[in-house]
């Protein structure tokens, strides 16, 4: 009866254990792929588990863009199932006093990166369970330890490997930390008079140049803006316009005429501004980031 009963255990146990394993392991880097940065995290990922589901987020983050790196954890983050770990390698402190940490968000996803700003916009969507600092001493690859300009090879991919196989658990990362991570300001989207919004344009739509902002749909609807309504744009980067113009709000590109500025609702439910089967971005000079602002008003 007692062998029985440790043997429920034991089958209990690495039951327990199996369920922890086989979550995908997703990266992100500023590395491009001229060279063999990438292949050499994956490398390490495959040395840690040869059966680990790997996959890439993207690598073309430009260089040091912290802010670009931030926003494309927050746009495809919720697509991924819970258990999901996600590496983000884009540290311009490689090396320096920031830390290296692991968030776990609410909904249950771990996040392998510098704390760097990176986090700011996965830890306001999913909101934060808990924060560990990656003890570099022990949990890094055997023999790099005079290396400090790698850390995504070295500490990050080693790190996220090991919690999507299931070969660390989350509380062997290392100490846990502040719920608080290191955050990069910027404009949130607010209604700001009648019929008026500001907020913040987060991100390009880098193939087509269309300008994706973090206004919501529904804000529109709260703001008494409508469907067909002509809407003043003014664009700001930190306080100087760059832009100003104006474009009905309508459903797809197809509304307007070929060239003919328009605003829409894109596939994350946010409001951008286009041209139709035009480059916005490059005809009129628009980036994107916290320092790039946009106000919309009603101009019927």
């Amino acid at each position: 009866m007692k062998k029985r009963l440790l043997s429920l255990v034991i089958l209990g146990w690495l039951s327990s254990f199996s369920s922890m394993a086989n979550h995908a392991l997703v990266l992100q880097s500023d590395f491009g792929l001229g060279d063999g940065a990438v292949s050499a995290m994956q490398g390490v990922a495959f040395t840690v588990d040869d059966k680990i589901q790997l996959f890439n987020l993207t690598h073309d983050i430009p260089e040091y863009d912290v802010w670009q790196a931030a926003y494309r954890l927050y746009q495809t983050a919720e697509y991924w199932p819970a258990g999901t770990v996600f590496v983000s390698v884009v540290d311009p402190g490689v090396g320096t006093e920031r830390k290296s940490v692991v968030l776990k968000t609410k909904n249950n996803q771990y996040f392998v990166s510098p704390d760097n700003g990176t986090l700011t916009l996965v830890a306001e969507k999913f909101g934060i369970a808990e924060v560990r600092e990656i003890n570099e001493a022990t949990n890094r690859l055997k023999n790099s330890n005079q290396s400090y300009t790698f850390h995504g090879r070295d500490v990050y991919a080693y790190v996220g490997a090991k919690l999507a196989s299931g070969l660390m658990r989350f509380d062997d990362v290392g100490a846990k930390v502040s719920q608080e991570i290191t955050s990069i300001p910027y404009q949130a989207a607010e209604i700001t008079g009648e019929q008026q919004i500001s907020g913040n344009i987060s991100i390009l739509d880098i193939r087509y140049g269309n300008v994706w902002t973090n206004i919501p749909a529904d804000m529109l609807k709260k703001a008494n803006i409508n469907k067909h309504d002509k809407l003043c744009i003014t664009i700001f980067e930190h306080k100087v316009i760059k832009y100003q113009g104006k474009a009905p709000f309508v459903s797809t590109f197809g509304d307007v005429n070929k060239g003919k500025p328009l605003v829409y609702i894109n596939s994350l439910m946010n409001v951008s501004i286009a041209l139709n089967m035009m480059n916005f971005a490059e005809k009129y000079q628009i980036s994107s980031g916290s320092n790039w602002n946009i106000n919309l008003k009603s101009c019927n």
